[in-house]
């Protein structure tokens, strides 16, 4: 063979190759995206849950047991889900431990679900002196967090459901303690 027979041959491969992977990329990407709009049409939007019943749910708490949203039934619940390491989430704990302390009296009930396990979480809310009940767990907070409208995994999100069982506010990233302790008193 002569050397331009084998540059063209060698030529040829290289595009040939190139559309076959940019074609597989497009497919995948494809694939994907497609996915991922499925996922988003089985999640419902933050605003598209405010006035919805709460679907009834459970996790483990710090102590291992099993604690179910109905055992809040009747008060004002703000569910937080957080992590560890979320800064923002980090810096508006403390504000919700004030909160939950000064309404607790009026039928405040926060709610803590981090999306980590218990020995992961477990110095962080003693350090922070959390006074309400903190659960845990992976997927399912996951899953349960996009149940309740968060629909692209912000951390922090919360939820606000009045004493109706009925979704009354949600919110994706940090509340400060102020924006948190005016929603508070808005429902009470």
């Amino acid at each position: 063979m002569k050397q331009s027979q084998i540059v063209f041959i060698a030529v040829v491969i290289a595009i040939v190759s190139g559309f076959g992977g940019y074609y597989l990329q497009q497919l995948t990407k494809d694939n994907i995206s497609y996915k991922e709009q499925l996922d988003k049409k089985k999640s419902p939007s933050p605003e598209e849950v405010i006035g919805t019943d709460v679907p009834e749910f459970s996790l483990m708490d710090l102590n291992g047991e099993r604690r179910y949203l109905s055992e809040w039934q009747g008060k004002l619940i703000a569910i937080n889900f957080w992590a560890t390491w979320c800064a923002p989430c980090r810096e508006e704990i403390p504000a919700f431990v004030e909160l939950q302390e000064k309404y607790q009296s009026q039928g405040l009930q926060f709610i803590g679900i981090a999306l980590q396990q218990a020995d992961e979480i477990r110095d962080f809310i003693n350090e922070y002196n959390v006074n309400y009940p903190s659960l845990y767990g992976g997927d399912e907070v996951v899953k349960i967090a996009s149940q309740l409208g968060n629909n692209i995994g912000a951390m922090p999100y919360t939820v606000v459901i009045n004493a109706e069982g009925k979704i009354a506010f949600t919110h994706r990233g940090p509340l400060s303690k102020d924006e948190a302790e005016a929603v508070i008193r808005n429902f009470l």
